[in-house]
């Protein structure tokens, strides 16, 4: 059986399009390149959503700080009173410098030592057990103060 050949503009044809689109997406979707824009999209995503998880559990200690100073731990020595305010610092304070993304890098760090405090000494290193929210947290803050803030920031803005 013989075949004939195809023109040389088969691909042309519109019945071919729709294939070679989806060909084209698919490489654009296991390519490793990636643009401008979609990396400060990707570090404002990350420094909203980091900041919006951590701000409750801020809100509720800085609400109820009376409450939560008499038992909470006394991680630095220096009483719980202080270790429960820096708490509120960080988790509160800090994760609204993230979210407008001023000082971004100091901000995540404050966060990453709360976070090994919380998972080390807290939850006794359990990574994978009662630590694993914390140690989600560490790593999404390592990844904030690695990648920097980004331009959709107000340290990009200002050119910090």
């Amino acid at each position: 059986m013989l075949e004939t050949p195809l023109p040389n503009n088969f691909l042309l044809k519109p019945v071919f399009i729709p294939k070679l689109l989806k060909f084209v997406h698919m490489r654009k979707l296991i390519s490793t390149a990636y643009s401008d824009f979609a990396f400060n999209l990707a570090t404002f995503l990350l420094r909203l959503g980091m900041g919006l998880l951590m701000i409750p559990h801020g809100f509720d200690k800085l609400v109820h700080f009376m409450q939560y100073k008499k038992d909470f731990m006394n991680f630095l020595g220096m009483g719980s009173t202080i270790s429960l305010a820096l708490v509120v610092f960080s988790e509160f304070f800090c994760s609204v410098f993230l979210i407008m993304g001023l000082f971004t890098r100091v901000a995540a760090s404050i966060l990453i030592i709360e976070m090994l405090v919380v998972v080390f000494k807290a939850h006794q290193g359990q990574v994978f057990g009662d630590g694993e929210h914390g140690m989600l947290y560490l790593t999404a803050h390592l990844s904030i103060v690695l990648l920097g803030p980004g331009k959709a920031s107000l340290d990009g803005i200002l050119g910090k």
